[in-house]
């Protein structure tokens, strides 16, 4: 009888629906704040330099996430190709997270010091060059796009409000150590950043 009634009315299946998704995912959620394995920074992560953080941002503002992931899951052919599996406590300073779930090209989450700079640069200007099978699209204009800085101090001071321990230096020289630097300077800075704390684990 209640089964017939709510088949009937869309409108009681749908409020009865919310409520059932809304208090598992309460029940999912709410107990992962209260745990230090995600609230706390794993050993070795820290928060964004100001140049990294550019980069991190240019690397949102491009797309890069739509194919690349930075999350190792636990299995064994993840970590005998990217390393250490991801833990929560590597991104507590992550907002948003870069976690993602495309891969059209490889994880990234471990890619910091894999590389060199000029690697980098080059892979960025024409990806074919140094990996013939590559469908990525080439970013040149990032290498002859200056940064002002302008906005980096007030990034920061975002960051800080919702956790991240910048100190009002880092807030201070935030703008000096941006500027002038290229997107594409800013952008292997935060690449070549990726995972490095996991090696000492």
């Amino acid at each position: 009888m209640l089964q017939d009634l709510i088949e009937r009315r869309a409108g009681l299946l749908g409020v009865l629906t919310a409520v059932v998704i809304s208090v598992g995912g309460l029940v999912e959620i709410v107990p992962l704040y209260f745990t230090g394995q995600v609230t706390e920074a794993a050993p070795g992560v820290h928060p964004y330099p100001a140049l990294e953080l550019e980069g991190r941002d240019i690397y949102i503002r491009e797309g890069c996430y739509n194919c690349h992931s930075q999350m190792i899951r636990p299995l064994r052919a993840e970590t005998e190709r990217y390393g250490h599996y991801s833990l929560a406590g590597e991104a507590v300073y992550d907002h948003p997270f870069q976690f993602g779930s495309k891969r059209t090209g490889p994880d990234l989450a471990r890619v910091g010091g894999r590389y060199s700079d000029e690697w980098h640069r080059v892979h960025l200007d024409n990806p074919r060059d140094v990996v013939p099978e590559s469908n990525m699209p080439g970013f040149p204009w990032l290498a002859t796009t200056k940064l002002t800085g302008e906005d980096s101090a007030a990034k920061l001071k975002a960051l800080r409000s919702v956790g991240a321990p910048y100190t009002p230096a880092d807030i201070a020289g935030a703008k000096a150590a941006v500027a002038g630097h290229t997107e594409q300077e800013a952008l292997i800075a935060y690449l070549q950043g990726l995972g490095i704390a996991s090696r000492d684990w």
